[in-house]
C-alpha cells in the first residue's frame, strides 16, 4: 500500500533527497535510521531513553550480542543530521526517570536523536575495512500521525463511509452518539458555515478522544491530528468532519461538503504527505511498540481494534531489502519489531503468553496487510522494569506476586495508594488458550472490568540500585537487549 501513498513528483523528491544524503555519508560513519512508533501510552519516550541509558552507561544487556562480548568500546550521543526537526529531549526524560521518579511526557511530535556506537567487528575481514563505527538516528513519532497514511488513498466520501461505520460499532456507538446526532442535522448541500464546521469537527474530536480513554483502548482513531494537533490547533486543516449522505458526486460550489471536502484534502496535501515523504520514506528500521494489556482488559472488541490498527501501520512502511544501485535512490525497512510493552506489569509467567499473543496479532495484522519483504519479530517487554517479582502465602496457597510502588491515585481492592508505599500485587494470569483474546469483538459493547485477565496498576519508576563501590547501574528492563539485537545486532557484527 505504501507505494501507493506518493505521486512520481514525491517518489522522484525521495530519490533525490536519499542520493544527497547518501553523498553527504561518504565520508562520515556508516548510519541507520530508526523509526520508533506506537500508540499513546506505549512507552515511545521511555524507550527511547532506556536504549540509549544502557548503550551509554554499559547496561545489562546479555542478549543483545555486541555488547555481552565487550566488542562495543562506547557509545555517545553526536548532534543529530536534521536540523529542522526537535531534538528529543533525552537528558530531560532520564532526569525525570532516575532523579524524580515519574514517567516522562510522552510523544507529541517528532523528534530525533543520534546515537554513534564505537565498536570493534567480530570479523577479522570487516575490522579491515570498517571504521567501527555505527550512528543510529532514532526517530520518535507519533503512532496516531502514521495511521493517517491511509487517508492518502481514500476521497472525502471514502473516509466519511468509514467513519460512520466505525462510530456505529457496538463498543463505540455510546461515545459517537452525540456527534452522529449533530452530523445528522447538517446537510452537506447547505451554505458553508466556519460555525457548523466547527461544532462538528469539535463533536467529532471529542468523540475521537473518548474512545482512547483506558476503558476502551481504542486505538483506529484518523485523524491522527484531531488527538494531537500541535501548532496546527485551530486551524482550517484540523475543522473539518465526516458528513452523511454525500452523493459520491463533486459537491456545490460553496457548499458544507465542498468546505469539509477542500479542507480534508488541504489535510492530506498540508500535513500527511509531507509526514510520510519527509520521515517514513527515510527509515530504515523500525520499532512498533503497543499497550496489548490495556487492550485485553478492556475486553475482545479493543484487541480487534488493535488488531486493525496494526494492520493499517504495517500497510504505511516501505519493506523490502535493496542492493548497491537502489539503496542510493531509495530507502526500505527491512526489519520490524512489534513490542508488548508493561511485560512488568505481569509476572514472568506470563510472559510467554503475552508475545504469543502479540505474535497471533501480528501475523494475522501481516496476512491482512499483504505484508511482505521485511523481517518482522514480536517481544514482550518492558524498557524500564518498575517492578520485582517475590511470592506471598494465602493460607496453604503460594502466590507470584510483582512488587512495585504504584503511582498516587492509583486504585485496587478499594485501597487507594499514596505514591510512596511499596507494595506486592498478585496481577492475575493471561489466558493458557490465547484463541479466547480474539474470539467474537462484535459481542462485546462496553468493557466488564471482573473479566479482565490483569489487574492493571501503574507503578513509578524504579529507585536504582548500586553496586557495592557505590557505583549506580543503569535502569532494569525486561529483554530491552533483545529488542537491541534484532535492531541493529546485524549492523554492529
Amino acid at each position: 500500500m505504501a507505494s501507493s501513498l506518493t505521486t512520481i513528483t514525491d517518489e522522484a523528491r525521495i530519490a533525490l533527497d536519499t542520493l544527497s544524503g547518501r553523498a553527504a555519508g561518504l565520508f562520515s560513519a556508516p548510519s541507520v535510521r530508526l523509526g520508533v512508533t506506537g500508540l499513546s501510552r506505549a512507552g515511545k519516550t521511555v524507550f527511547i531513553s532506556a536504549l540509549v541509558h544502557n548503550l551509554v552507561h554499559g547496561g545489562r544487556l546479555p542478549l543483545f550480542e555486541a555488547q555481552k562480548s565487550g566488542r562495543i568500546a562506547r557509545a555517545v550521543l553526536e548532534h543529530q543530521p536534521d536540523d529542522a526537526v526537535p531534538r528529543f529531549q533525552y537528558e530531560d526524560h532520564i532526569a525525570a526517570l532516575v532523579k524524580d521518579r515519574i514517567w516522562p511526557d510522552s510523544t507529541r511530535a517528532i523528534s530525533e536523536l543520534r546515537l554513534t556506537i564505537e565498536y570493534e567487528s567480530a570479523s577479522a575481514w570487516n575490522r579491515m575495512f570498517s571504521a567501527g563505527k555505527l550512528s543510529v538516528d532514532i526517530v520518535d513519532y507519533p503512532g496516531e500521525w502514521l495511521l493517517d497514511l491511509p487517508l492518502l488513498g481514500k476521497s472525502f466520501a471514502d473516509f466519511s463511509r468509514e467513519a460512520f461505520e466505525m462510530a456505529e460499532l457496538p463498543v463505540r456507538a455510546d461515545l459517537s452518539r452525540e456527534w452522529r446526532a449533530l452530523a445528522a442535522e447538517a446537510a452537506p448541500d447547505a451554505d458553508a458555515d466556519e460555525m457548523t464546521a466547527r461544532r462538528l469537527a469539535e463533536s467529532f474530536s471529542a468523540y475521537l478522544k473518548a474512545c482512547k480513554a483506558d476503558e476502551r483502548a481504542l486505538s483506529t482513531l484518523p485523524p491522527g491530528r484531531f488527538l494531537m494537533p500541535g501548532d496546527l490547533d485551530g486551524s482550517p486543516a484540523l475543522t473539518f468532519a465526516p458528513l452523511q449522505n454525500l452523493t459520491g458526486e463533486r459537491p456545490r460550489a460553496g457548499s458544507l461538503a465542498a468546505m469539509m471536502e477542500r479542507r480534508y484534502e488541504a489535510y492530506k496535501t498540508h500535513v500527511v504527505k509531507p509526514f510520510f515523504r519527509d520521515h517514513i520514506a527515510r527509515l530504515d528500521r523500525q520499532i512498533v511498540l503497543i499497550d496489548a494489556l490495556q487492550a485485553l482488559n478492556a475486553g475482545p472488541a479493543a484487541m480487534a481494534d488493535l488488531e486493525r490498527s496494526v494492520t493499517e501501520i504495517l500497510a504505511c512502511f516501505r519493506p523490502g531489502r535493496g542492493n548497491v544501485l537502489t539503496d542510493l535512490f531509495s530507502r526500505r525497512i527491512d526489519r520490524i519489531l512489534v513490542a508488548a510493552t508493561k511485560a512488568d506489569h505481569l509476572h514472568h509467567e506470563s510472559h510467554d503468553r503475552l508475545q504469543a499473543i502479540v505474535r497471533r496479532l501480528a501475523d494475522r495484522a501481516i496476512a491482512r496487510a499483504n505484508f511482505s519483504g521485511a523481517a518482522v519479530d514480536v517481544v514482550a517487554m518492558a524498557a524500564v522494569r518498575a517492578t520485582r517479582e517475590g511470592t506471598v502465602k494465602q493460607g496453604k496457597e503460594t502466590l507470584p506476586v510483582i512488587i512495585g510502588t504504584p503511582l498516587a491515585g492509583e486504585t485496587i481492592d478499594g485501597e487507594t495508594f499514596d505514591g510512596k508505599t511499596e507494595t506486592a500485587i498478585f496481577p492475575g494470569d493471561l489466558p493458557e488458550d490465547i484463541n479466547a483474546v480474539f474470539e467474537q469483538p462484535e459481542l462485546a459493547s462496553k468493557p466488564a472490568a471482573m473479566d479482565a485477565p490483569v489487574r492493571f496498576v501503574r507503578f513509578r519508576p524504579p529507585k536504582l540500585e548500586r553496586t557495592a563501590e557505590g557505583v549506580t547501574l543503569s535502569l532494569p528492563h525486561i529483554r530491552l537487549d533483545r529488542a537491541l539485537q534484532f535492531l541493529i545486532g546485524d549492523r554492529l557484527a
